[in-house]
């Protein structure tokens, strides 16, 4: 998979992705980023990429300009790749949009700067996308991130095909607990089951974890998660035990 970036700091993008599981992942050639310096296509001796908004107001904003051609010569690349703009105005990302967006035959990001770009880029943009409620300095770490959960998600990148797939979210649920040795941590015992070699009472131990960990600390994500007779069955039995402990 292609992932293409349009910033003003390409050099941000240089250590993150070099590392680790991913830098292995480009290594061997399962997927490519590539962080393009948008002032490249910016026209001028001196490649301004941003001027004074109209009718006043402080900071600046980022010219239309520079991004059609930068987009258009990206897409000549790559046809097909979809473009992402990040905006604390956009749809919160999501493991449901990581899943989706692996589909892609490559990815456009924008990374706006100071007030941000010049509206008239939007029909240019297939999806906007925030991080939360909160606003950074640019849309350098916001598009890092949504790389990092999507890239993890292609074949061959994890060493487990089934560690993407037992993630929190992945089924609409957190994660159960995990542990390794030793069996004891200063007091704290590892569950006897996993220790049972009883796959089938693990796999029920686990799901109920899962359930548990969502009520207590995300109940939201049980409205909308896909949730069977059991899952229903469980929840109500947590719910009893639990009492008064529910947030």
């Amino acid at each position: 998979m292609k992932f293409d970036v349009l910033t003003l700091f390409p050099g941000m993008f240089e250590s993150p992705f070099a590392e680790s599981i991913l830098g292995k992942a480009i290594g061997k050639g399962l997927m490519s980023i590539s962080a393009h310096n948008l002032r490249d296509w910016a026209a001028g001796k001196h490649q301004v990429t941003d001027d004074t908004p109209y009718g006043g107001g402080d900071g600046m904003v980022m010219k239309p300009e520079p991004v059609a051609r930068a987009v258009a010569a990206l897409k000549e690349e790559c046809p097909g790749s979809k473009v992402l703009l990040m905006t604390p105005q956009g749809k919160r990302f999501s493991q449901a949009d990581a899943q989706a967006l692996t589909k892609e035959p490559g990815l456009i990001f924008l990374c706006g700067r100071y007030e941000g770009f010049d509206e008239r880029i939007r029909p240019m943009v297939d999806a906007e996308y925030s991080l939360g409620d909160f606003v950074l300095t640019g849309g350098e770490l916001p598009a890092m991130v949504m790389i990092d959960a999507i890239a993890r998600l292609l074949p061959g990148v994890l060493g487990s095909v089934g560690s993407a797939l037992a993630d929190s979210f992945s089924d609409g649920l957190l994660e159960h607990p995990h542990y390794t040795r030793p069996v004891e941590f200063e007091g704290q015992r590892v569950p006897d089951v996993l220790l049972s070699g009883n796959h089938g009472e693990i796999a029920r131990w686990r799901r109920r974890k899962q359930l548990e960990r969502t009520l207590q600390r995300r109940p939201d994500l049980l409205d909308e998660a896909p949730l069977s007779e059991e899952d229903l069955r469980l929840l109500k039995e947590i719910r009893r035990e639990l009492g008064g402990s529910l947030p």
